[in-house]
């Protein structure tokens, strides 16, 4: 509406400083964001091209009013008037970001590698996770990506990665469509990621 655009506006101010473009280091301003154990991540997705809906690849340095209202649009929640055809597209818009904040390399695809990271910075905040046991919750659970995505595997066969139709499979009949949305409740306060 246009009230969450002025309000979105409003944000988007106070973030700049009042300029034209916000950049990376503008979201160090966010205190809810300083202890999130994948704030890297969320930072990074904001200016990743392929969520600007810009280009398949790369970083933009700087983001302006309406690169913000595309990345936020993702994080809209659902309305009571969509049809299942908008609600499927939602759901697909919200699965891809979170895809892309996997996706490091941006090559189509969460390797291992790649999910032991977010996995070992999401747990790096509990002092009790030794890495290795951070790591073999990643391993467990990429395996039972593997297992949900490709069937049972042979014992020479490689799982090369989650790719984004993996990825739709293991988030069906997760409620992404209410879990992922930002809160402004007033300008004091910034985005709230669950």
């Amino acid at each position: 509406t246009s009230e969450q655009i002025e309000h979105l506006h409003r944000r988007f101010k106070q973030l700049s400083q009042d300029q034209l473009t916000i950049r990376k280091e503008n979201f160090d301003s966010i205190p809810d964001l300083e202890f999130n154990p994948i704030r890297g991540k969320i930072v990074h997705a904001f200016f990743d091209k392929r969520n600007l809906r810009q280009e398949p690849d790369g970083l933009a340095e700087e983001i302006t009013f309406e690169d913000f209202l595309t990345i936020m649009s993702y994080f809209r929640p659902i309305e009571m008037n969509m049809d299942e055809e908008q609600l499927d597209r939602l759901r697909k818009e919200k699965l891809k970001f979170l895809f892309h904040m996997y996706d490091s390399d941006h090559d189509g695809k969460i390797t291992l590698q790649e999910y032991r990271n977010v996995v070992e910075e999401l747990l790096s905040g509990n002092p009790h996770l030794e890495k290795e046991s951070a790591r073999s919750i990643a391993d467990g659970a990429m395996m039972e990506a593997a297992s949900i995505c490709v069937g049972q595997m042979g014992p020479d066969q490689v799982y090369e990665g989650i790719t984004f139709e993996d990825f739709l499979k293991m988030w069906q009949g997760i409620d992404i469509e209410t879990k992922m949305h930002v809160r402004f409740l007033n300008v004091d306060t910034i985005a709230h990621c669950y």
